[in-house]
């Protein structure tokens, strides 16, 4: 009788669900006492008909209490298991929507990563042209003037730097001694073109060698370097890196000889070579490192470009550097 009394309860105990949780407390109680007593009715009408005891009646308030308290169990259980069910779905629910986010996170950062190497990638096969066009038409001059070997020993040099540069994503980053070998593939071919009029002075500190920069920085910088400066001067000019460590960064300095101020000047401000150059180099620098790096250009007194680039100072994983960060310059 009351397993059967507890089956409207149920019934009951839905329909009350929604409602606040004052309310359904006050009714929840107001039911129970009504099904206790309603069972304790029963449970002493059945037991008097069966031991044929009349004076059972005195007693209804212990078997009210007794029904009362079986009740409050049974709702409590009740309570706990419906509640123990919404928890669950509600844990459920939260899971999914957080897969679903993770999901959707995953989705836009491969967008992004992707969009960030299709411009890595275009940056940096806009300046392979401009550069195949020079060298093309210098071992095309050569050939003209009947200077095979000359024109031979190019074309071995330009294959050997275009081999570097496919071999060599655009959105990765490699040590500086590897991308300063790169710039020596590169300034082969353009001594082969200018001879002595071409100087190079490369001072690299030990330091700085196994830090990591983007690969071919600084190849479209040396090449504005030799069309603005080295190839405008009748005596050619030097063409200068220095490398140091500064305060955790890595600091690149790249200058030229050039030529007049104002003609160095025009050319940063007007041309289009130049402006190719050092655009890409900047949104290649903004695509790896965001907002911390520095891009700087200045001018010489005789001319010639300065160009500075700061940037984050990052060892490839297992390499370890002597260098100790501090607060001091180095």
């Amino acid at each position: 009788m009351g397993l059967a009394l507890s089956l409207p309860l149920h019934v009951f105990f839905s329909s009350i669900w929604e409602m606040s949780n004052r309310t359904r407390l006050a009714l929840s109680l107001l039911a129970v006492g009504i099904v206790a007593a309603f069972w304790t009715a029963l449970r002493m009408i059945t037991f008097i008909q069966i031991t044929k005891e009349e004076s059972l009646w005195h007693d209804f308030g212990g078997w009210y209490f007794g029904a009362i308290f079986v009740f409050l169990c049974w709702s409590s259980l009740y309570h706990g298991i419906s509640y123990y069910y919404l928890l669950e779905a509600e844990h459920a629910q939260k899971e999914a929507a957080e897969q679903a986010t993770i999901a959707e996170q995953v989705k836009r950062l491969s967008a992004e990563g992707k969009a960030k190497d299709a411009k890595l990638k275009m940056l940096r096969y806009q300046l392979n042209p401009h550069f195949l066009f020079n060298t093309l038409n210098a071992i095309n001059s050569l050939v003209q003037t009947e200077q095979a070997a000359r024109a031979q020993k190019m074309v071995v040099q330009l294959s050997k730097f275009l081999r570097y540069s496919l071999d060599n994503n655009p959105e990765m980053k490699i040590p500086l001694h590897r991308e300063i070998d790169a710039l020596n593939l590169y300034l082969e071919i353009e001594k082969t073109r200018f001879g002595d009029r071409l100087k190079m002075d490369f001072r690299i500190d030990e330091n700085t060698k196994s830090a990591l920069v983007p690969s071919l920085l600084m190849q479209p910088l040396i090449e504005n370097s030799m069309k603005y400066a080295v190839a405008k001067n009748e005596n050619g000019g030097t063409i200068s890196l220095c490398s140091r460590l500064q305060n955790n960064k890595l600091v690149l300095e790249l200058s030229d000889t050039g030529a007049s101020e104002k003609l160095q000047s025009s050319k940063i401000k007007n041309s289009p070579g130049r402006g190719i150059g050092l655009h890409n180099t900047s949104e290649r620098l903004q695509a790896f490192y965001g907002d911390e790096y520095k891009f700087d250009l200045s001018l010489h007194s005789s001319g010639g470009l300065k160009t500075t680039i700061e940037i984050p100072f990052e060892l490839s994983p297992g390499t370890t550097s002597s260098f100790k960060p501090s607060s001091r310059p180095a």
